[in-house]
């Protein structure tokens, strides 16, 4: 599966299809990471959405970045990439170019395509890239120079039917579907391994690896009057964008935070975007009070700000979000709750140094990966106050 790598110039000009989710693109990295140590002197450019450019800024694994808006077309995208390629010739060989003399080439080697989507492939075919890298899927397979097959042990978040989840809530039920308790190589940071293994790369998982820089935190706490605060910090993310299903109830979140706040005297953080503000609002004014300091961030941070914001937390308490990911990527110990989902397969991943706290209920139908609960809600209902409590102590200590 590596005769690509073979075929490749020493210093190749690879260009990364990145993926269009936050959460996604951070588990993303351990591969970027192994493609940098197997081609240390590559021009490695990442073609990402414009919301997550910020995101790779400082990346050891990343020279440039390259972004695109939400309602670019991937002809627009491919002319960007092609466009791009001209201006670079020109420079080149400005002395020499007339019409017609210099004809246009590929500006990347290879291309390598993260998400599984036909458009993707499209973008990386139509800017003209000789070598295009990716897994097999439905209605883009024709884009691919190679197509790399699913691996024999990755598992599908497949959203489970009402139905199924009512036989497995059914009292004595002998209804069984699999276990939810996988092994490692589940985890999604294993799909992103397995497609840089095919130029040669390193498959051996490491943890995720952002990069903020001591500037940055320094003006980001300065801007939002964090500055001359001397306690502990910590940060609070209640909300989840992909539904209700994911997000711990927000009393119990005031019951923790407030409990939390009392033992430790530590300043909260609410983190969340502007679709969080009536939790965030809620939180707020049930935790403030003259003794508690909490400051209500949601919806006011660019993502480079809440980066900074987050390597300033001594833990986040969160739900399955793209911050939860960001934080652990920064190497910020996290707590954080899962329902719905699954966290042998998007859980934060812990390293030597820092080790995060994963709570979870032991409850039949849970994964089910449904935005909506069409029952009682009980993968979130089960987990206590105290649990999450303990485990913030335990984290912060």
């Amino acid at each position: 599966m590596n005769f690509i790598a073979d075929q490749m110039p020493s210093t190749p000009r690879i260009l990364i299809r990145g993926t269009n989710w936050l959460g996604d693109a951070v588990m993303t990295t351990p591969a970027l990471l192994r493609l940098r140590e197997k081609f240390p002197d590559a021009h490695i450019a990442i073609l990402t959405p414009e919301k997550l450019k910020d995101l790779w800024l400082h990346h050891p694994a990343i020279d440039e970045i390259i972004s695109f808006a939400p309602n670019e077309s991937v002809w627009k995208i491919a002319k960007k990439l092609r466009l791009r390629l001209g201006a670079e010739v020109l420079r080149a060989t400005e002395n020499k170019f007339h019409a017609g003399y210099i004809k246009p080439f590929p500006l990347f080697d290879l291309a390598l395509v993260l998400p599984n989507s036909p458009r993707s492939a499209i973008e990386a075919w139509l800017a003209g890239i000789p070598k295009r890298i990716g897994y097999a899927r439905p209605w883009r397979n024709f884009f691919l120079t190679q197509i790399i097959a699913p691996r024999a042990d990755a598992v599908k978040m497949q959203k489970r039917s009402v139905r199924e989840i009512l036989k497995l809530t059914a009292e004595n039920s002998k209804f069984k579907i699999q276990n939810s308790k996988l092994g490692p190589p589940a985890h999604q940071i294993f799909e992103y391994l397995h497609l840089t293994s095919a130029l040669g790369a390193n498959s051996e998982p490491l943890p995720p690896q952002l990069v903020v820089t001591p500037e940055e935190i320094e003006a980001t706490k300065k801007k939002f009057g964090l500055d001359k605060i001397s306690n502990l910090i910590f940060g609070l993310n209640p909300g989840a964008e992909y539904g209700p299903a994911k997000r711990w109830p927000v009393e119990r979140f005031i019951s923790a935070a407030k409990e939390i706040g009392q033992k430790t005297n530590c300043t909260w953080i609410l983190f969340g975007g502007k679709n969080d503000l009536e939790i965030t609002n809620q939180i707020e004014s049930a935790i403030r009070q003259p003794q508690s300091t909490i400051v209500n961030l949601a919806g006011q941070t660019s993502l480079r700000e809440l980066m900074a914001l987050l390597k300033s937390c001594r833990v986040l308490l969160t739900n399955d979000t793209g911050p939860m990911h960001v934080a652990a990527a920064l190497g910020i110990p996290v707590v954080a709750i899962f329902g719905s989902t699954s966290s042998e397969l998007t859980g934060p991943i812990s390293s030597n140094e820092v080790q995060h706290q994963i709570i979870k209920s032991n409850v039949p139908c849970s994964p089910c990966f449904l935005r909506e609960c069409p029952i009682d809600f009980r993968c979130m209902n089960s987990i206590s106050v105290e649990q999450v409590v303990e485990a913030i102590l335990r984290v912060a200590n």
